[in-house]
Parts: C-alpha cells; sequence; structure tokens
C-alpha cells in the first residue's frame, strides 16, 4: 500500500490489529509525511516578505548580496538533488524556493534602481550559467565542488544580511513569517535528512539553514522589542 512514496501498509497493518506503530515503522512515515508537508508550505514561504516589500515599496534593511546568493544556493542545491535521484519528498521545496527567490530577487532589484553594472553583470552571469548546472551538463567532480560550496554560499548568504541588521540594530522590512517559516523548515529538513539516508552534505546544509536563520529570526524578535516600547511612549 503506497501513495506518493509513501509505504502505508506497515502502519495501517499494525492498526488493523489494534497496536500503534513501532519506532521503525513510524518514523518514515512521518517523515515522509513532514517532507511532502515542507514541500507544500515552501510555495508560500516568500510570499509575506514579498508582500511585505510591495506593501511598503522599499528594501530598507534588505542585503541584495545575500539574497542573490540565496538564489544561488538554491539552483546548485536543487541541480545537486535532481543528479543524486533523491525523493521529491526530500527535496521538492528547493524548486518552489527558487522561483519564489528569483522573484524576490527581481523585485529587489526594481526597487533599487538604478543598479551598478556589477549588479548586472553578476545577474547576466547566473542567468548564462545556471541552465546548464540545472541540467547536470557540468563534469562530475566539478559538480561536487559546487555542491561542497554551496554550504558556504548559504552561509554566506545569511552573513551580510545577519550584520547589516546587527550594525542597524534593525531588521528593516525583513518579514518575521518568513523568517519564521525559513527556521521552521530547516528544523524539520534535519530529521526527514536522517530519515531519508541522505548524504551527510546535505544535512550539514540544513544544519547550517538551522543556526543562520535562527540568528536572523531571533534579531527580528530582539530589534522589534524597543520600537514597540518607544510606540507606547509616544502614545
Amino acid at each position: 500500500m503506497e501513495y506518493l512514496g509513501i509505504d502505508l501498509s506497515c502502519a495501517v497493518g499494525s492498526l488493523r490489529h489494534g497496536q500503534f506503530p513501532e519506532k521503525d515503522c513510524l518514523l518514515p512515515l512521518i517523515s515522509k509525511l513532514l517532507g511532502y508537508a515542507i514541500v507544500a508550505a515552501s510555495t508560500t514561504v516568500k510570499l509575506p516578505q514579498i508582500m511585505k516589500i510591495l506593501k511598503h515599496q522599499s528594501v530598507r534593511g534588505l542585503s541584495m548580496i545575500s539574497f542573490e546568493l540565496e538564489v544561488i544556493g538554491y539552483t546548485i542545491a536543487l541541480a545537486y538533488c535532481l543528479h543524486k535521484g533523491l525523493p521529491f519528498s526530500a527535496y521538492g521545496e528547493l524548486l518552489f524556493l527558487l522561483i519564489q527567490a528569483l522573484v524576490l530577487v527581481a523585485i529587489i532589484y526594481y526597487y533599487s534602481r538604478p543598479l551598478h553594472a556589477i549588479t548586472w553583470i553578476r545577474a547576466l552571469l547566473y542567468c548564462a550559467v545556471a541552465p546548464t548546472i540545472l541540467a547536470g551538463q557540468i563534469d562530475p567532480l566539478l559538480f561536487e565542488a559546487l555542491y561542497a560550496s554551496q554550504h558556504a554560499i548559504f552561509l554566506f548568504a545569511r552573513i551580510p544580511q545577519i550584520w547589516q541588521n546587527f550594525s542597524n540594530k534593525s531588521t528593516g522590512e525583513l518579514s518575521f513569517i518568513t523568517s519564521f517559516m525559513n527556521f521552521g523548515g530547516s528544523m524539520v529538513r534535519v530529521f526527514t535528512t536522517i530519515q531519508e539516508s541522505a548524504p551527510k552534505s546535505v544535512l550539514l546544509g540544513y544544519a547550517i539553514g538551522v543556526a543562520t536563520n535562527f540568528t536572523i529570526l531571533s534579531q527580528i524578535i530582539a530589534y522589534q522589542k524597543p520600537q514597540v516600547g518607544k510606540e507606547k511612549k509616544t502614545k
């Protein structure tokens, strides 16, 4: 009994006999269900950030390079998972996150006009190279090196934003909902990656995501409190 790659026979068999499924039966099932839940949630995870920018027509406090690096990281991670033939439940959110990240970068470009020439060069270079990477039409050793580097890419994608938040003592137009969903998604992915027996390099990437997303989420909470206090005083 299998639906969408989820084997239900073990759990259903236990329940039919009036028994609660054992851990070895239950954990893989939970992992699969959580995996598809993450994929479903990923279709909207960046929409709060996009809507906040459009509402205020501002990208105040947002680090452009952070969002650009995020696009590169998603591209490499998605291409690697496709190349390795991992189940869709283990990486599906990367597809939707990449699409939304591209839209987000385009919006940031729009509200950051006029753009410097180097920004256009980075964008054109990505458009030229990304299709080749996603198609897996590169040397296998280079592919492994790229995937190994994507952990550093995601790390450095967060560092400029974290530093900018710290320097400004403000998170500007960063969306709490999007940051919270990023953190929650990373936490769940650590669990599902272990259950799916994915390569350790994949697990490392999600572990880095947990740490960096938690830092940004903490900054949003920490830097919003003083602002709330000031509003009360003015009233």
